[in-house]
């Protein structure tokens, strides 16, 4: 299969690239425009291989996808590129529209008219995957059921009303146009080549340097937690076996307080690089939630689970060592990126 991946660069997509480059035969165009969350060492194990090709170019750029579709014939998409939750986007979330809901139309159409060019056996087989976040359902009552692919949609912030608006155009796509698409949901994600924004990765960094590790004040914060390789196997099933007008919701059932979170990296980091000055718990401190936080998210993965026969491999322990484990071992990496990004990155909260 020639799988064209929007956001190859980036944490979920780049681990995406090397899944589909290691364990598959399919071939890959990565299609990335190179913002502050990509990184190319992500890849750099399939740049060499002749099955993947990176194309640096921005997807709000019509005519620049069209040449992609072009050019490179793919026989789906695999459309991970957005603009995540972060404080900026916050602060100023055009950036958030641009990309989540300006980009994925004009990817759309430009899908759309490729799509109409094929024979009609090659249109059968086309899928256009759309990958979205569990932010889209908004916030979780404490004692609710957890999210389902039928669950309704309530986004609070910026980031999750413009994921939620682009799943829609997804959605419309099919049904207006024909066009076979169909989307994913997941939950959050943590594991190798994260950005030192995140929760997990700003944890571990912090407590490697001793720095406080922040953790909202009343720890009502419950996520379910996949680690990224898992999740990246899940996607790659359902390229293959996904059906136009269907939603998947992945997750790996791991719900864990993000105080849970911090003791745990502790933990892994006493055994794996004792602090002199004392246990690394030490280090724990509360701070103020940030606005339009979501404290509360799970996903019931049942159906995605028996239509793709997928299953997570890593219970959240094991997930968490091996990344902890792999931020101690790539030191040269994140430090490079503090060193542009400037210290704010490695102390402030993160969800």
């Amino acid at each position: 299969m020639r799988i064209m991946i929007t956001g190859g660069c980036g944490f979920i997509g780049s681990a995406v690239v090397r899944h589909v480059i290691g364990t598959t035969g399919h071939t890959v165009v990565n299609i990335d425009a190179m913002t502050h969350a990509a990184t190319r060492a992500s890849t750099a194990d399939a740049a060499s291989n002749p099955r993947y090709r990176h194309i640096q170019a921005d997807i709000t750029d019509g005519a620049a996808m069209r040449a992609v579709f072009a050019a490179h014939q793919p026989e789906a998409v695999l459309h991970l590129a957005a603009e995540d939750q972060t404080d900026p986007t916050i602060d100023a979330p055009g950036a958030c529209v641009a990309t989540n809901v300006l980009g994925t139309f004009t990817l759309l159409e430009a899908a759309r008219d490729y799509w109409n060019d094929l024979d009609m056996a090659d249109r059968m087989l086309f899928r256009f995957h759309h990958v979205s976040t569990d932010a889209v359902f908004g916030p979780q009552r404490p004692g609710a059921p957890p999210f389902t692919q039928a669950t309704p949609y309530a986004p609070r912030s910026p980031y999750s009303a413009s994921k939620a608006a682009s799943d829609h155009l997804v959605r419309a796509w099919q049904h207006t146009y024909g066009l076979p698409t169909f989307v994913t949901t997941s939950t959050h994600n943590y594991g190798f080549w994260h950005f030192p924004e995140k929760l997990i990765p700003l944890m571990t960094l912090n407590a490697i340097a001793g720095r406080p590790l922040p953790v909202y004040g009343d720890d009502n914060t419950l996520r379910d937690w996949l680690f990224v390789d898992d999740h990246a196997e899940a996607l790659v099933l359902a390229m293959e076996r996904g059906q136009p007008g269907e939603t998947y919701a992945i997750g790996a059932r791991q719900p864990r307080t993000t105080l849970q979170v911090a003791r745990a990296i502790c933990t892994l980091m006493d055994e794996l690089r004792p602090d002199p000055a004392g246990p690394h718990a030490r280090l724990i401190r509360s701070v103020a939630n940030q606005p339009a936080h979501d404290c509360r998210s799970a996903i019931d993965p049942s159906h995605a689970e028996a239509a793709l026969g997928w299953r997570p491999r890593h219970d959240f322990e094991t997930g968490l060592r091996r990344t902890v484990q792999w931020y101690l071992e790539h030191r040269a990496w994140w430090t490079a990126l503090q060193a542009g990004q400037g210290s704010t990155h490695t102390t402030e909260a993160a969800a």
